[in-house]
């Protein structure tokens, strides 16, 4: 049984070229954000974008690249809750937990509600409203990769992306200054930022711009 569950040395040649393509867009993308300071998930759909005629029927690195966005994604975004830890949250207090969690639901109830109104299907709907109410580009990836894929399934992806990445750089700078109109403590402050702003990278820049 454990021999079945070990790829073969036939099937892991045949998804290397493709698993190396996107190791090498991943370490470009985050090497430009860690120097440049845009958001690594934008760079990485950039990228994916210009080198997406290797992800063409016929090429050598369809397969891995196949196993990359699928498997591995998957178990990237599995890793990446995994950091959360029972004391962080404990941190919180369970009316700042309830809190976000009722967000993260009016919300993507509210999406799917407005995309009835505007002739867009459920998967654009959780697609849009996962990304706004969780994690912003990253959310948009790990939902995009689990979703029914469909004719218009790559145009979705980088509208959302594209979309959440500046309505967050909006955010990011204005959000601040409502916190500190409104009289926010710190613990206020960083419970709105985090709540409100949709990518990670933007909350840590607009918590830093309140100390």
């Amino acid at each position: 049984m454990i021999s079945t569950m070990i790829p073969s040395r036939g099937l892991i040649e045949e998804a290397f070229p493709g698993f190396a393509v996107s190791a090498l867009v991943a370490a470009t993308a985050q090497f430009l954000s860690d120097h440049y300071g845009a958001p690594a998930m934008l760079l990485a759909l950039l990228l994916g974008l210009a080198l997406n005629f290797l992800a063409e029927e016929g090429t050598r690195t369809v397969p891995g690249i196949a196993f990359t966005a699928r498997t591995v994604l998957r178990l990237g975004v599995a890793l990446l809750g995994a950091r959360i830890s029972a004391g962080m949250l404990a941190a919180l207090g369970p009316g700042a937990i309830a809190l976000v969690a009722a967000g993260v639901v009016l919300t993507i109830l509210f999406a799917l509600a407005a995309s009835r109104l505007v002739g867009r299907g459920w998967r654009f709907a959780l697609l849009t409203g996962g990304s706004v109410a969780i994690c912003g580009a990253s959310a948009a990836m790990a939902i995009a990769a689990v979703l029914p894929r469909h004719e218009k399934s790559e145009r979705d992806l980088v509208f959302t992306v594209l979309s959440v990445t500046v309505l967050s750089t909006v955010a990011m700078v204005l959000y601040p200054m409502l916190a500190g109109l409104f009289g926010f403590t710190a613990r206020d402050s960083g419970v709105f930022l985090g709540g409100t702003i949709h990518d990670v990278a933007q909350v840590v820049g607009a918590g830093f711009s309140i100390g």
